[in-house]
């Protein structure tokens, strides 16, 4: 559905072209973001029986095992500097649906891991085609960003299985975003936080049965015919006080330009629902969320925004940028927001279906994604356009 839009934009807003002037939309809120908290689960201490059990490779090693090529395209973003496409397949796929991304240069501060570049993308299963298997990542290789290639891994949970031996089974989220840190990849849970993955556990499995997963009565490992797979070993579950709402953990990336570094969530919203962001502090040495003396990670800025449709949102030197989303049959739009100023809407300047943000410092570009079945990019903007 169109969003509705301001009344400051009057009639103006139905005149403009298709690249929209910036128009001031409406003031943010302050909110008292001590409120707002995340507290960290242990370590699994299953991963140690599992590292025993499968093949560990690295990150390179999956990078560098693409299995698929992606395909030069042109969405049709304003100030567009970089894109690609997935093949026919999984661009038209209906059941996998993409949302979260994250790069190398979110990782480390130098854009590589281990040597490799690359780009994560988180999809979701949404179970229409009979089989829910959770949620998968493309690792794609864009050291060549004219050709790169990739694979998808899939994310699982190490349990006990009902034989008292150590298994993984699927993730049932969202995973609406993502942001890498060090060794570790983040990916939102809408309800409850964070679900984090150990990049140094990157496991082999056997590909001998599509239809199953985790240990099966062979001995073998199976992960829905996926080649690897990523385990989660921790979580985040968050909290709240003083009667403010749970917030929606709909999409999440990583500042690097903040001191110290940060993560920022942000809520998408219905018409007429208000919509948050939030940032908490993260520790570069341990690559866990800066935690206080009482145990919580608390959230460090907090606003109401009221941006509908809000699907992805980083921070750029104290500046945020929204993306936004007009439904299937629209264009999407780009939202910037300075706290104490109002948030400002640049429209039409994002492809159709428009999901979460990822900013590359050293490139100066603000990397996204769509998610539309048959018509799906990856693609980065130039930052300081907005």
């Amino acid at each position: 559905m169109k969003k509705y839009r301001s009344a400051l934009v009057g009639l103006a807003a139905a005149v403009v072209s298709a690249v929209a002037p910036a128009v001031p939309a409406q003031a943010a809120t302050t909110l008292p973001a001590v409120n707002f908290r995340l507290k960290a689960t242990g370590y699994s201490g299953l991963v140690d029986d599992l590292d025993a059990a499968l093949p560990n490779v690295s990150v390179p090693t999956v990078v560098g095992d693409g299995n698929r090529v992606a395909t030069s395209c042109s969405p049709a973003a304003a100030n567009r500097v970089a894109a690609f496409c997935w093949n026919s397949g999984d661009d038209d796929v209906t059941y996998w649906i993409p949302q979260g991304i994250t790069t190398t240069a979110d990782a480390y501060g130098e854009a590589t891991y281990e040597g490799s570049t690359a780009v994560l993308v988180s999809w979701y299963d949404d179970g229409t085609d009979g089989v829910d298997r959770g949620i998968r990542v493309s690792f794609v290789d864009y050291s060549t960003p004219s050709a790169p290639t990739y694979r998808h891994v899939l994310l699982v949970e190490p349990y006990t299985n009902g034989s008292g031996q150590a298994s993984f089974r699927p993730i049932n989220l969202h995973a609406g975003g993502m942001f890498w840190y060090g060794q570790y990849l983040y990916v939102a849970s809408t309800s409850s936080g964070f679900r984090v993955f150990d990049l140094r556990h990157l496991w082999q499995t056997s590909t001998t049965n599509s239809a199953a997963i985790g240990r099966q009565s062979d001995g073998s490992y199976q992960a829905y015919g996926y080649k690897y797979v990523l385990p989660q070993v921790l979580a985040y579950n968050q909290s709240t006080t003083n009667g403010y709402a749970p917030i929606r953990f709909s999409f999440a990336s990583l500042d690097r330009t903040s001191t110290p570094d940060s993560v920022v969530v942000g809520e998408y919203a219905n018409p007429g629902a208000g919509s948050r962001l939030f940032r908490f502090p993260i520790d570069y040495t341990t690559r866990m969320l800066t935690t206080s003396s009482d145990g919580y990670a608390h959230a460090s800025e907090a606003y109401d925004v009221s941006v509908q449709s809000m699907q992805g949102a980083t921070a750029v030197d104290g500046k945020f940028y929204l993306s936004t989303s007009d439904g299937s049959g629209n264009a999407g739009d780009l939202a910037t927001f300075t706290p104490g100023g109002s948030v400002v809407m640049h429209y039409d300047v994002l492809p159709v279906g428009p999901e979460d943000f990822s900013y590359w410092p050293a490139k100066g570009q603000l990397w996204s994604l769509t998610e539309y079945a048959g018509n799906r990019s990856v693609f980065a903007v130039r930052a300081s356009a907005y």
